[in-house]
């Protein structure tokens, strides 16, 4: 591989890239002055020698040559793709909550964390702020595609066996704690948005200020 590569850039287009490079630019232009430099006569019988110094002097403080970087795809560009597959997913686990029968309390957790997440997956501002979170994106994926469904099927499943053997803990309990976790932990994401935004409002209120009046002109 490197070799073919050395090869194919010793051919006209590797001849051709190097007069077109900065280094032999710069150093042209330093030896063009060593010609001047002989035609006025001051470079006298050692003109060739000056000339080849100029050149590569120029050459030596030419900046290098650089090479352009990878077209790696903008990762917030990625986050808010995945964002749309999210939306689609949670729009299926709403589908699958409406038709679980739940306790009253355990309804309106639900109801309460799915308005939650359901507000910041909302396509607009919030959801580009999130687009800039991959933590946050990564949080809000696990409740919507792990927890709050595995929750939910637990507690469905536990409900059952409770039926055949009474006495054990209500399995509503372990549900309604978990969703108040989920509940705190979607909280505790929407607050570090919220505060990202308070942060961006107060420096350009600080912008605003430094860029006033400032004492001591002529009017004072």
């Amino acid at each position: 591989m490197a070799t073919s590569r050395q090869a194919g850039q010793s051919g006209p287009r590797g001849i051709l890239g190097f007069l077109e490079s900065r280094k032999n630019i710069a150093g042209s232009a330093c030896g063009l002055v060593g010609l001047v430099l002989t035609f006025t006569g001051v470079a006298g019988p050692y003109w060739p020698v000056v000339v080849a110094g100029l050149y590569g002097a120029g050459a030596l403080i030419a900046p290098p040559e650089r090479q352009p970087l990878p077209d790696f795809p903008d990762p917030s560009a990625q986050l808010s793709a995945q964002l749309d597959e999210l939306r689609g997913d949670f729009g299926r686990l709403d589908e699958y909550l409406t038709q679980v029968e739940l306790a009253p309390v355990a309804a309106g957790q639900v109801t309460e964390l799915t308005g939650l997440v359901g507000a910041l997956l909302e396509p607009g501002w919030v959801s580009e702020a999130l687009a800039q979170d991959p933590e946050g994106v990564h949080a809000l994926s696990r409740i919507v595609r792990q927890d709050l469904p595995e929750a939910v099927d637990s507690f469905v499943r536990a409900r059952w066996w409770t039926r055949l053997a009474p006495g054990q803990e209500p399995p509503e309990r372990h549900l309604e704690r978990q969703l108040g976790l989920l509940r705190q932990e979607a909280e505790t994401l929407a607050a570090g948005l919220r505060e990202i935004e308070a942060r961006r409002q107060e420096s350009h209120t600080r912008y605003l200020e430094g860029r006033g009046p400032k004492s001591g002109g002529l009017g004072d």
